[in-house]
């Protein structure tokens, strides 16, 4: 079974990221440079973020144009294996 066969996203296409962790200076960022490793071609307007309520956590959303199911997979291993990412979604 090819990869376009096990994936029911048609590609591309956009694709959100939503990532949660400790509100830090410079999470945001720290997030879209990993995210830019896969996707280079990001823009400014694709990251956007929101604070928790008592301000002690951050969640960024990151829309990128996804290209493969392959893309998305080593995106999620990096968020996800990074020390600053409490969750990925």
């Amino acid at each position: 079974m090819s990869e376009e066969e096990e994936s029911l996203l048609q590609f591309p296409c956009d694709f959100p990221i939503k990532v949660m962790g400790k509100a830090e200076p410079g999470f945001d960022a720290l997030i879209v440079e990993l995210v830019r490793k896969h996707a280079p071609d990001l823009h400014e307007g694709a990251v956007s973020s929101r604070s928790s309520k008592g301000g002690k956590w951050v969640s960024v959303t990151v829309t990128l144009r996804a290209e493969s199911k392959s893309q998305i997979d080593a995106i999620y291993l990096d968020l996800t294996a990074h020390e600053k990412v409490v969750m990925a979604l």
